[in-house]
């Protein structure tokens, strides 16, 4: 992919990932979590399942392929998703953000258990963020509950990003954004129903949130973040997480007068250089096979 566009796709995603956490904040106070959640990504799933189909893009034509869609929608819908809104109940925007981004170093950890080997200086880089993380944990202790509930959110989200790349092959990108969304809302929806006493206040200012939501949040940054995954190593990709924090501090700040504390300053900055470590240096090297089999090197981003 030509550097110009990567780097320009990246920052339109990566602003649009963190932005959102703010505007979610803000629409917090009309509807519970789950529901908010859900009417939001049944909304996008919706719009987009439409343009796909008058597009008449390809389609999954199986049952197993259908059911990987919903996989990758469970993981980076539901459960990603579900967490940032719960989290933003108890945690600030500019908070949630940076624990959710730590996914990058979470890839690393999950890939080395599919057979990828790692430099030392990667797993300084991963021992670096955890650190950030502990210092963000260990001084809002009244804030443990939403603290987990974004770090969750942060296992979903690199285990989707591990699932998109290998699966996303066989289907168009816009056509798994599209249904992985309507199927993670869904999902959402019914957990809501379930676990809650879901509520909704509708006015103008919840239309226009979540309209911005499903549409730019959503369907455009979506879109983008799996194109960039499927098109580029997703080590590489996710390496750029480090901006969605950035950006999800700077809208808080802006948006909602959040403070910015010195204990996440610190805290984000070990994060931040932990992600850059464990990136530095190439991404997913392939294991050599066991003893008296020819060793394999798979091409860059094959996973």
């Amino acid at each position: 992919m030509n550097r110009l566009k990567f780097i320009i796709l990246v920052i339109l995603s990566t602003a649009l990932m963190g932005s959102a956490f703010s505007v979610i904040k803000m629409g917090d106070i009309y509807a519970t979590p789950l529901l908010f959640a859900a009417i939001r990504f049944i909304l996008a799933g919706l719009l987009l399942s439409f343009i796909v189909g008058v597009m008449k893009m390809p389609h999954p034509k199986y049952l197993g392929e259908w059911l990987k869609v919903a996989v990758i929608g469970f993981f980076q819908t539901t459960g990603v998703f579900g967490a940032i809104f719960l989290s933003l109940r108890t945690i600030t925007a500019g908070e949630s953000s940076i624990l959710i981004f730590i996914s990058p170093i979470l890839v690393i950890l999950f890939s080395a258990f599919i057979g990828v080997k790692y430099r030392l200086l990667q797993w300084i880089g991963v021992i670096v963020g955890f650190i950030g993380v502990v210092i963000l944990i260990g001084l809002h202790a009244d804030y443990r509950v939403g603290v987990w509930i974004a770090l969750s959110g942060a296992i979903f989200f690199a285990l989707a990003t591990l699932l998109v790349k290998r699966w996303s092959s066989f289907i168009n990108i816009w056509v798994l954004t599209a249904y992985q969304m309507l199927i993670g809302g869904i999902l959402l929806l019914l957990i809501s129903e379930i676990f809650g006493h879901p509520h909704v206040i509708f006015n103008v200012s919840f239309a226009i949130i979540v309209l911005w939501l499903a549409i730019m949040s959503s369907i455009v940054q979506f879109g983008i973040w799996f194109y960039l995954i499927h098109k580029n190593d997703p080590g590489k990709v996710s390496s750029f997480l480090f901006l969605a924090p950035l950006f999800g501090v700077l809208s808080g700040s802006i948006l909602l007068h959040e403070s910015i504390t010195l204990q996440m300053v610190i805290g984000g900055l070990f994060i931040f250089a932990g992600i850059f470590l464990v990136n530095r240096f190439g991404f997913y090297q392939p294991m050599p096979k066991k003893a008296g089999e020819e060793a394999e090197m798979e091409t860059e981003g094959n996973l």
